[in-house]
């Protein structure tokens, strides 16, 4: 393997709203210590008007790590983006896939996508004003704007303003009558738009993102594409990254075991919830109900986690006892 892949976008956990948060970001990064990963999505109202700290605050282990940021005003973008390389961010990425109305009400998300111009205005506002990346997330089309060329000459013109690289939802976001979450399963996807982006323009940097589950998709993928970005996978069924830092990273160090993530997040969990009062043990293990994904007894496992009994003790350790309801057979 190509040990200079390191630190390199190659694997990408995606920003998810109420999802990547920081005690996600860390629990994530006990499996896989080189995939990169990914801020929800921080408006630049947040940001500028907002409390600063509470939004951009994180976990140093966490890098590498990017700030989301949504917006669509050039001025406001620079100023969250000088903040987040203040604080440390690795990279700043625009949201241009959010299709939900509420996003749309502020004039980012998907719908930035007909405004590729604009998009582009915002992009070298940021990049006046810092050193790290500014990469875009995207998607393939909105509305009834299916044909490659809608894409295509999106990224062209975001390009011009000094991106170099681009994250491909291979999805058009229908902005009027579907949800959220209808946009990540109706709009079929169109991983050869990806692909031929690349061939189109292979100077940048395009990672997919979109319906990825297994291994060997993300072995297709990167067949064509310079990275493979995961979202619902990586959150409901987050040990199928325990293979990427062997596998795509170059990475001998042994593999941790379930039990020993668990272990890892104890000490964590005690530090977060002794220096924050009002922090609730459920906030940090919410994000872990799918650690035992498709092992016996699993089920055991995420209801010994979700026992609102249990969590109100606060106490940690309840992650072995948790643990302790699987089968012991399993590996």
């Amino acid at each position: 393997m190509d040990l200079s892949k390191v630190g390199s976008r190659v694997l990408s956990v995606a920003p998810m709203m109420d999802w990547t948060d920081r005690h996600c970001r860390k629990f994530h990064r006990e499996i896989t210590r080189h995939t990169w990963l990914y801020t929800e999505m921080v408006t630049t109202g947040a940001l500028v008007y907002g409390d600063v700290e509470r939004h951009l605050r994180f976990n140093e282990e966490e890098h590498p790590v990017a700030l989301q940021l949504g917006g669509s005003d050039p001025k406001d973008l620079a100023t969250s983006a000088k903040l987040g390389q203040q604080w440390g961010y690795d990279e700043i990425n625009l949201n241009c896939g959010c299709p939900s109305e509420r996003v749309q009400k502020g004039a980012f998300g998907a719908c930035l996508m007909a405004e590729p111009q604009l998009v582009a205005d915002c992009v070298k506002a940021m990049r006046d004003v810092v050193d790290i990346d500014v990469t875009v997330k995207h998607r393939i089309g909105i509305d009834d704007s299916e044909s490659y060329d809608f894409v295509r000459d999106f990224v062209g013109t975001v390009a011009e303003a000094g991106c170099k690289t681009f994250i491909v939802h291979a999805r058009n976001a229908i902005l009027k009558g579907l949800s959220p979450k209808e946009n990540r399963e109706v709009p079929p996807l169109k991983y050869e738009y990806a692909y031929q982006l690349k061939r189109d323009f292979p100077q940048f940097e395009f990672i997919i993102n979109g319906g990825i589950k297994t291994l060997d998709e993300i072995d297709l993928h990167l067949q064509h594409l310079d990275g493979v970005m995961l979202g619902r996978e990586a959150y409901h069924n987050p040990y199928v990254m325990a293979q990427f830092d062997q596998r795509y990273y170059g990475d001998a160090s042994d593999v941790k075991t379930r039990e020993q993530v668990l272990e890892a997040m104890i000490p964590y969990i005690s530090a977060q919830l002794a220096k924050e009062d009002r922090m609730k043990l459920n906030s940090i293990t919410r994000h872990m109900l799918g650690l035992m994904q498709n092992l016996p007894g699993a089920r055991g496992f995420r209801q010994t986690l979700s026992d609102s009994k249990k969590l109100a003790s606060g106490d940690p350790r309840l992650l072995l006892e948790a643990a302790a309801r699987l089968s012991p057979a399993h590996g």
